[in-house]
């Protein structure tokens, strides 16, 4: 015979009582009831059920849980730089160690350099004027849990091989916004 499809039930509801089988891991709100998810882990990448029988009737929500690495130190690379025609062209490439599902975005703080810096994806293609004197483009890398930014600076223009670009601001290299191991999820029912 056929194993039958590994179900873990979160928490039952029965006529005004409720049991919760994860405390500590699964809170429920009586109000609304809806119920929240806590401290998650890779493991619980499974079928949840969540079940409220109410006299006669019963509603059982089969829940498939989302849980994602949080995105760890990103970085920026410069892959290519060159001088032409009184311009500077930059192609940089920003990359997160680990994380699930990450997405990456640039964009600046400062309002003069915002159109440049702007982009969706790990590769930005910057051109800008010699004259420029600095160009400060950061680099956002997130997931539905956490997101971690990196600042590019660049003074000059003169050609660097590929490799790690040392951030001239560290304050600004590894700005995170804190995040616990994994995101908490809501649900509601």
């Amino acid at each position: 015979t056929e194993d039958p499809q590994r179900k873990l039930v979160l928490l039952k509801y029965l006529d005004g009582n409720y049991t919760n089988y994860m405390p500590g891991r699964a809170r429920f709100h009586m109000v609304d009831f809806s119920l929240e998810i806590l401290n998650t882990s890779r493991e619980d990448r499974q079928l949840h059920e969540y079940i409220v029988s109410n006299g006669p009737e019963e509603k059982v929500w089969q829940i498939q849980l989302e849980v994602y690495e949080p995105v760890s130190h990103a970085s920026i690379q410069v892959l290519g730089r060159a001088s032409a025609n009184g311009s500077c062209t930059i192609t940089l490439n920003c990359t997160a160690e680990r994380g699930d599902n990450v997405s990456y975005s640039w964009g600046s703080w400062d309002t003069s350099t915002l159109g440049l810096c702007s982009h969706n994806g790990s590769l930005l293609h910057l051109s800008y004027p010699l004259q420029n004197t600095s160009i400060a483009c950061a680099c956002t890398a997130s997931n539905p849990v956490s997101r971690r930014v990196v600042t590019f600076n660049s003074s000059k223009c003169s050609y660097e091989q590929g490799g790690k670009f040392p951030v001239a601001h560290p304050a600004l290299s590894s700005l995170s916004v804190p995040t616990p191991a994994l995101q908490e999820k809501f649900l509601r029912c």
